[in-house]
């Protein structure tokens, strides 16, 4: 952009620092409370505006193209209606620790907390969320706090950053700025704690690494490998972080999940030196912080984090590193070899033993228990078809269960899935993916609930023509609620029932080819016909709702949709 061509305004000055940044794509659901930063966009062709129907759907794009470039992930949504819509998107970048940015445009700065149309206060809205919460209240700020924001975003454990323009602020004339954020020195631990954890190491018999997602950037998976292969250790991987480490490899332990077998857990348990590189050692990693024990873990623990309020928060290590993870990793993997005469290779295949009981493909027929599809077929049939770059972005429910659990992930096949836990990730994540990769094949995977919260995000993939495989478990019921009523009151289903729509029908609309599966023996070769695909491509599966109940439990549901005939 040449300066002299366009105009100098304050909004211009905010677009301009985030270029200089490389922020190359922003997530947008426009309204005209920011049109001055909407207008100044048109003059930098450079960054791709991508029109969003949700705001909600627009912040779930930003999280999941920050985990895929590790650079802000970028969202413009207006004030009230639209900041609310997009909160969701706030959440989920904390949780998953990804760099965000936030931009919602406010009320004139004279109608500023006099309660005035749509206003809120975000400072409250955001602050237990967001690493920072600003508002400019002049037009010489704007550049300022942009600058900081992508500074602050990206800083010690990544996180969103809300930025709050008045309407009056963005069109004033000031001076435009280059301003590019140097990225923090990787720091690594001193050479004598390097020698004593390499000691730890040389005394272990059963050592264990947790491998975080501070490893999902370049560098961070070969480390970690050479890393385990140098000391012969096992490796965990982290909540929902299945590709830092190949799923087939003879050192892969398991995740550490939502329903990691408490067996699968006891065996990690035995462990003598634990090794969590990357990890915010979270709730669901340490399955309720009791792997290992809190506060005192019965293991040597050593903890690294490149952030000071994670390491020792909950687990008092014997060695905290508030370093870089693969920086530590790599200078470990340089250390003379571990191990020898400790049996550290029978340790690795009991641990790989138990992972690959666990992860054995279940006679899904006939645990059915009704006349549809477990949902496992149609994850067994997409690994044996799915290419070796395949990016598979789930939504949250039941139906995710067996990628978790089965689904052999070798990098640089990826899974974007949200740590949070929300519903509605799935479609605007594989959006986000494909853009950001238009050469590998993507692969969303929702349930009939979260596909009609954010289905209707679809529509850029139909606009675009990106080729994703869409696939749409529908068993007519919200299922992950549905298993917790099971469970706990069987038999008393209240408000987990769903009168889905037709799917292909729905998919038809927006000008995207679909077809629908009702049986077993259609499945490989819908999936093969998806997958080779050059539009955008939908399946809606009768999934079995049956499947995923516990056996013996009944499991009829209020609405179940007679099936619409042969696709």
């Amino acid at each position: 952009m040449s300066a002299s061509a366009t105009p100098n305004t304050s909004a211009h000055a905010l677009i301009q620092v985030l270029a200089a940044n490389a922020i190359d794509r922003v997530f947008v659901v426009p309204g005209e409370s920011y049109l001055g930063v909407l207008d100044a966009l048109h003059d930098f062709p450079g960054i791709d505006v991508v029109t969003c129907r949700h705001e909600g759907g627009a912040a779930f794009m930003a999280c999941a193209d920050a985990r895929l470039t590790g650079r802000p992930g970028v969202v413009m949504v207006s004030r009230g209606p639209g900041a609310a819509n997009a909160a969701i998107g706030v959440h989920a970048a904390q949780q998953d620790a990804v760099p965000m940015i936030v931009l919602i445009g406010q009320v004139p700065k004279k109608d500023v907390r006099k309660e005035a149309f749509q206003e809120i206060d975000y400072q409250k809205m955001f602050g237990s969320m967001a690493k920072w919460v600003v508002e400019v209240t002049t037009p010489e700020e704007l550049a300022v706090a942009a600058f900081k924001a992508v500074r602050v975003a990206m800083a010690g454990t990544p996180g969103p950053v809300v930025m709050v323009v008045p309407e009056d602020v963005q069109q004033a004339l000031v001076d435009q700025h280059d301003w590019m954020a140097t990225p923090e020195s990787p720091t690594q631990p001193a050479p004598d704690g390097l020698a004593h954890v390499h000691t730890l190491l040389s005394r272990a018999h059963k050592p264990l690494i947790i491998a975080g997602g501070e490893f999902n950037r370049p560098g961070g998976r070969e480390a970690l490998m050479r890393l385990a292969e140098r000391h012969t250790i096992p490796v965990a991987v982290s909540f929902r972080q299945h590709d830092l480490f190949p799923n087939t490899h003879p050192l892969y332990a398991g995740d550490l999940d939502l329903s990691t077998p408490a067996a699968q857990v006891a065996a990690l348990d035995a462990s003598d030196l634990i090794l969590a590189l990357g990890t915010r050692l979270g709730d669901i990693t340490t399955q309720g912080y009791t792997f290992p024990a809190h506060p005192r873990p019965r293991q040597t623990l050593v903890h690294c984090y490149p952030d000071p309020h994670i390491v020792n928060q909950h687990f008092a290590a014997d060695v905290g590193w508030v370093a870089d993870p693969t920086v530590t990793a790599a200078a470990l993997a340089d250390l003379p070899p571990t191990g020898e005469g400790l049996a550290r290779d029978d340790w690795a295949a009991t641990l790989r033993a138990i992972r690959e009981r666990m992860a054995a493909w279940p006679n899904a027929a006939g645990r059915a228990a009704d006349d549809r599809i477990p949902f496992s077929v149609v994850v067994q049939a997409l690994a044996a078809q799915a290419p070796a770059d395949v990016a598979i972005c789930l939504d949250a429910g039941t139906f995710a269960a067996p990628v978790y659990r089965h689904f052999p992930f070798v990098y640089p096949q990826r899974l974007l899935a949200s740590q949070s836990g929300a519903m509605g990730y799935g479609t605007p994540a594989a959006i986000a993916a494909q853009l950001r990769d238009p050469t590998c094949r993507v692969v969303c995977m929702a349930g009939d609930g979260g596909f009609t919260m954010t289905g209707n995000e679809m529509a850029a993939a139909a606009e675009r023509g990106l080729p994703i495989l869409f696939i749409v478990a529908n068993n007519n019921c919200y299922g992950s609620i549905r298993l917790h009523q099971a469970r706990t009151y069987p038999g008393r289903y209240v408000g987990t029932d769903l009168a889905s729509p037709d799917f292909t029908m729905m998919a038809r609309a927006f000008g995207i080819q679909s077809e629908y599966v009702t049986r077993t023996d259609q499945v490989h070769d819908a999936i093969a016909r998806g997958l080779a695909a050059d539009a955008p491509y939908l399946l809606e599966v009768r999934s079995s709702l049956g499947a995923i109940l516990p056996a013996g439990v009944s499991h009829a549901a209020g609405v179940d949709l007679a099936p619409r005939g042969e696709p």
